[in-house]
């Protein structure tokens, strides 16, 4: 493309396709034919390729012009529905929410979390999972309303941020029913005849596995580590390994991935939070997540 082609060009180019002609798309457009077209002629000037060419008496689109036709359909076609678009957004009233999801904190938390919410009529929840840190750096620069996440934020001397503490849950072993069999006898030291599944050191709750690994002198047979905890439970689910999970979401785990609980990970906790950039909070829906705390 040479220069820049201007839209107003290639809707008159785009009547004259429609149209079959010019003649009859000046008559559409109320404009002189001259005028119509020399504005196709503009528009082929500045694509480089000429659009229409003749055919007996008339015109007819060359291969450019049918490629050029294509687009303006869907440009067009869009833009017949911009004031109806407009007008729903103006005549719906939405609540728009954005949080930003850590990557290590389970989706059935989450969910959990997020249901004092969820019933709102006019909800528009909008979340976004990344990495712990360039959450908070979205969080400062006002791109979400909220972060929910498996630890505090640290303390920054540009950055003041509030930790609100969710709640916390104890820890439990799941498996599919043959590995549920295989291990219950003599539990916890039978995990270290299983295969396991754990969430990677980038989770706050690892290291508590680990320390809770050495407290029971267990040496775990540890198969596979995943980042994201569905894909760990689809994988548990699977009978890849027997994997932990929050028992904050003991009925949905059963119900989504059919597995039963094995025994208790004694001791071991994980913990939620959420993090914001207003020690009072102002945001309405924030404020109905965090009261009263789970």
């Amino acid at each position: 493309m040479s220069t820049p082609f201007n839209y107003k060009h290639l809707y008159y180019f785009w009547v004259v396709a429609k149209e079959g002609g010019i003649s009859r798309a000046a008559e559409k457009l109320d404009m002189a034919v001259q005028t119509v077209s020399a504005q196709v002629r503009e528009l082929e000037r500045s694509l480089g390729y000429a659009l229409l060419k003749p055919a007996g008496r008339g015109l007819v689109l060359t291969d450019a012009g049918q490629a050029a036709l294509q687009q303006a359909d869907q440009i067009f076609l869009l833009g017949e529905g911009l004031p109806a678009r407009v007008r729903d957004a103006v005549s719906t009233p939405t609540v728009r929410l954005a949080v930003g999801i850590s990557d290590g904190l389970p989706k059935l938390v989450v969910r959990r979390l997020l249901q004092p919410v969820l019933s709102e009529p006019h909800l528009r929840l909008l979340c976004h999972e990344g990495e712990f840190d360039e959450l908070l750096g979205d969080l400062a620069l006002h791109r979400l309303d909220l972060v929910l996440s498996d630890r505090p934020a640290p303390s920054h001397p540009n950055i003041k941020l509030y930790n609100h503490d969710m709640g916390s849950s104890a820890m439990a072993w799941y498996g599919t029913v043959a590995l549920v069999q295989a291990a219950s006898a003599d539990f916890p030291h039978s995990l270290a005849a299983v295969p396991l599944l754990l969430p990677t050191g980038h989770t706050a709750v690892r290291a508590r596995l680990d320390h809770w690994f050495e407290q029971h002198g267990l040496r775990p047979r540890i198969v596979g580590e995943f980042e994201d905890s569905a894909l760990l439970k689809t994988f548990g689910a699977s009978g890849m390994g027997v994997f932990p999970a929050a028992e904050w979401v003991h009925d949905d785990l059963l119900a989504h991935y059919a597995v039963q609980r094995l025994g208790a990970c004694d001791g071991v906790r994980e913990q939620f939070f959420a993090i914001g950039t207003e020690k009072k909070v102002q945001h309405p829906l924030v404020q109905r997540l965090l009261q009263p705390p789970l």
